[in-house]
């Protein structure tokens, strides 16, 4: 029963911060000015991977027989917020943004190596979560790499 319990919070914990991802990635590209249409389409893309990781994730917690949770963290919103106070104070600006949307990305990177650290995930739990956490691993690195280039 431990284990069922300890594995339906690690779960909600990566459902909220997908949720809180989406929606960062969502605001974030509607701060984005018309010529950011590159940004624009990851930004989009990657709210939409975690849209899907939220599915996969529900459906795992529902198969434990416990509901899901369905909201966003408290920490989230106020990353949601931060992005809009530095897009209103920027202009809009390509780095700022990207900066904000790799802190974003470092956040859940971590949320992903804490749940992966747990010892009593069962193996098809832990290879949702290694399999979400590559994705997102490779979506930082190109908010990294695209930050890094500008000037």
């Amino acid at each position: 029963m431990e284990t069922i319990e300890r594995s339906v919070e690690v779960l909600n914990d990566l459902i909220e911060i997908n949720n809180d991802r989406a929606a960062g990635f969502e605001r974030a590209a509607k701060q984005l000015d018309s010529g950011d249409s590159d940004l624009r389409t990851l930004f989009e893309s990657s709210a939409r991977e975690s849209r899907q990781n939220v599915k996969e994730l529900t459906a795992a917690v529902n198969k434990l027989g416990r509901e899901a949770e369905t909201g966003t963290s408290g920490t989230g919103a106020l990353h949601r917020a931060w992005i809009n106070v530095k897009a209103t104070f920027s202009g809009h600006d390509r780095k700022s943004i990207l900066a904000e949307c790799e802190r974003g990305e470092d956040a859940i990177k971590g949320t992903y190596g804490d749940a992966l650290s747990e010892n009593d995930l069962p193996p098809e739990i832990i290879s949702i979560i290694w399999r979400q956490q590559q994705v997102i691993e490779a979506s930082h690195d190109t908010i990294k790499r695209l930050r890094d280039s500008q000037s």
